[in-house]
């Protein structure tokens, strides 16, 4: 196993392997920990932005930055999915409920808003039970010839750029909170949790090209779990249900029912499905998601570089250190380039 060693003149974490792969683990912690770094464009203190919000604290996230930047933040809020903390920090809330789409037009028409953010999350059961489509939305849903997710936000994007609404990337003023490529905790994937991983990796890749989701647990070389409508913390836990985490023979044990993992542990991969429109529904991770792992035992989290947002950071990396967990984030070069220990 390779040493940790730290400069402290330039804070750059090294986890030397004696290799050239070093170098992917090769981690500016500024980069990791940093929630302050934003561009110096959009300073025009005139600006309006529409915020289409759901739940989670990613809408609070940018509403907040969005403020601080200067912005007038008008706020299409999801009723039962956004936080109402978040009238602290808009000039304007409109409550609405999922398609009431001639509304939402009509708000940000009203306070003159041109560009537009969707961020959080929205349940997908919701749909089935909380749905109020007004004309307008009975309109879209008919025209539509796909029901995949993708496909409907990007469709819900160019309806409202028709509108005279651009949709920007959520992170446009959340840089920051994008995932920098490499590992960011003390421990590193052993050998056998790498296998693991790029397994995952292909696994989950497909599932995304088929847009059913985009998180993958597996253990051993075996898929025990993918993400469905029950979103990422419900399929690591349907997932670490099947193992049984315990030194022994791996595979399934018939007198338990449950799968054995002798190496490694159970290894969570999210990743970006290959046709994400990375304006919206990126995936996220953050506090919650390490805590969910902690509880399920599951040793590694492996995220896409630079295609997926870690919330809190640096309090994510403090407990999963704290906890043995490895989390990285790579690329799919890196599994043509990397070797572990």
């Amino acid at each position: 196993m390779g040493s940790d060693s730290t400069n402290a003149s330039d804070k750059t974490v090294v986890i030397d392997n004696g290799d050239a792969s070093s170098e992917f683990f090769n981690v500016n912690s500024h980069d990791i920990y940093d929630s302050t770094v934003v561009t110096p464009e959009h300073e025009n203190k005139r600006k309006r932005v529409g915020l289409i919000a759901g739940g989670g604290q990613f809408p609070l996230l940018f509403a907040e930055r969005a403020v601080k930047k200067g912005y007038k933040v008008f706020v299409a809020a999801y009723v039962s999915e956004a936080e109402s903390e978040i009238e602290k920090h808009a000039s304007e809330v409109e409550w609405l409920h999922l398609g009431q789409v001639g509304r939402l037009i009509r708000f940000f028409r009203k306070h003159y808003v041109s560009e537009a953010v969707m961020v959080g999350s929205v349940q997908k059961t919701r749909i089935f039970k909380d749905i109020k489509p007004d004309f307008k939305a009975i309109k879209f849903i008919i025209s539509r010839k796909n029901s995949h997710d993708d496909f409907i936000l990007r469709s819900f994007a160019d309806l409202l750029e028709n509108e005279g609404i651009k949709i920007r990337p959520s992170t446009f003023l959340l840089p920051d909170l994008l995932s920098p490529r490499g590992c960011w905790t003390r421990r590193k994937p052993a050998s056998s949790e790498y296998r693991d991983i790029e397994t995952g990796w292909h696994v989950a890749r497909e599932i995304g090209r088929l847009d059913v989701g985009q998180c993958v647990v597996i253990a051993n070389g075996t898929v025990l779990a993918v993400e469905a409508a029950d979103g990422t913390d419900a399929t690591i836990e349907r997932g670490a249900s099947l193992a049984n985490i315990r030194e022994g023979a791996s595979g399934w044990d018939k007198k338990s029912g449950f799968f054995s993992v002798s190496e490694g542990g159970v290894i969570v991969v999210k990743l970006a499905k290959p046709q994400q429109d990375l304006r919206f529904d990126m995936p996220a991770s953050g506090i919650k998601t390490i805590e969910t792992m902690i509880r399920c035992k599951a040793s590694v989290l492996v995220l896409e570089a630079e295609k997926s947002i870690s919330f809190d950071r640096k309090e994510m990396i403090e407990m999963a250190d704290n906890n043995g967990i490895s989390i990285v984030a790579m690329q799919d070069s890196d599994f043509t380039s990397i070797k572990s220990d």
